[in-house]
């Protein structure tokens, strides 16, 4: 499949002209949108919006923004590659998550002794403390990416795994939000529960995009996702002794 139109996912052979002869007097551009011979909407309007535009509309859950970055800028259906600027984006919700997971931990859990976990954890070089959340927080991505990737191979017949993980990292960039806490004091396990719901919405309309499902099948997929990875998370805490997180979805990837 390639370009595809964003309202009703018909294939297009350009989204775009740019020539002299394309000149668009209203706009005062050289390039022209193509307009889609099924619904005779513009193929893709977001061809000429900047990323502003595009994440306000990923806030908003609008399906045609995934189909824009999926299918006709990072083209997820043609190459099974990942885009280096996904991989950038998968390291640096990595490291939110990295100091999300360790405020949490360090709020929930009581006045640490010298002899608790976390009490001995907090004795140790703050390089060795990061790397431990940072290892903790690269185990339960990875987890709940299998879990999705696999299913989603298995049951649902998909191919391309590395376009599932890039249409759960794209549609996880509501994680960014707590960057606010820098500014803005504010409850941490509250934060995260809030933008924790916020990212599951938007990693299950990428998901329904992706593989052209129903919502229920959606959301069984990244309900099975979440599950493992709490599982997994709660598990690995109980054994180091420390707090565990909480069973539902505020630890979404």
């Amino acid at each position: 499949m390639g370009k595809v139109c964003i309202e009703c996912k018909y294939p297009v052979p350009v989204l775009y002209t740019t020539s002299q002869a394309a000149y668009d007097r209203k706009t005062g551009s050289p390039v022209r949108l193509t307009q889609c011979p099924r619904c005779k909407h513009f193929a893709d309007k977001y061809v000429e919006h900047d990323f502003v535009v595009l994440f306000i509309d990923m806030v908003l859950i609008k399906p045609q923004v995934y189909r824009h970055l999926l299918f006709n800028r990072l083209q997820v259906a043609e190459d099974d590659k990942p885009d280096r600027s996904i991989i950038r984006l998968g390291v640096l919700l990595l490291l939110f998550d990295v100091y999300l997971t360790w405020a949490r931990i360090e709020k929930q859990a009581p006045t640490p002794s010298s002899t608790s976990t976390l009490g001995i954890l907090n004795q140790q070089p703050i390089v060795i403390q990061y790397l431990f959340f940072l290892l903790l927080c690269l185990t339960e991505t990875i987890i709940f990416h299998s879990t999705i990737r696999f299913i989603s191979f298995y049951y649902y017949g998909f191919t391309k795994p590395n376009a599932v993980s890039t249409a759960l990292l794209v549609s996880s960039c509501t994680k960014l939000f707590p960057i606010l806490m820098v500014i803005w004091n504010y409850d941490v396990p509250a934060a995260a529960k809030s933008v924790g719901w916020a990212v599951v919405v938007n990693n299950l309309e990428a998901l329904r995009i992706l593989l052209d499902v129903s919502y229920p099948k959606a959301a069984l997929l990244a309900f099975s996702g979440a599950l493992v990875r709490s599982l997994s998370t709660n598990m690995i805490l109980y054994w180091t002794g420390l707090p565990m997180s909480g069973w539902g979805f505020e630890g979404w990837v």
